[in-house]
């Protein structure tokens, strides 16, 4: 049995915020949902991505990153990485080079 302050001190955060979230109050951070995952041994994404847009939130949610951060990292608006990840346009290929090569490095880890 997992008692909050247990849970708190595991994912790095105080005893109020699991308290919060037991009770619906807040929603967890992006950033935690991860930590939280794998306190649980839980892995939400487990079928393999089909298309570009898929393997793209996939990398995104298991790295923990917004679609702002990422966005960061490659160098590219938001609004732009967005629309990779509904499929509504393709990227160009040095960032469709860069995006493989990012998520090939985290499967092979």
């Amino acid at each position: 049995m997992l008692f909050q302050k247990d849970v708190a001190r595991a994912i790095g955060v105080d005893t109020l915020t699991v308290c919060n979230r037991v009770n619906n109050l807040t929603t967890p951070r992006l950033y935690l949902l991860l930590k939280i995952c794998h306190l649980l041994g839980y892995n939400p994404l487990q079928v393999s991505p089909a298309t570009l847009g898929e393997r793209i939130k996939q990398y995104r949610i298991q790295k923990g990153l917004s679609l702002r951060r990422l966005a960061e990292e490659l160098g590219v608006d938001p609004g732009t990485l967005a629309r990779w990840e509904k499929g509504r346009c393709k990227p160009k290929m040095v960032f469709k080079l860069r995006l493989d090569e990012m998520i090939n490095r985290v499967h092979q880890n």
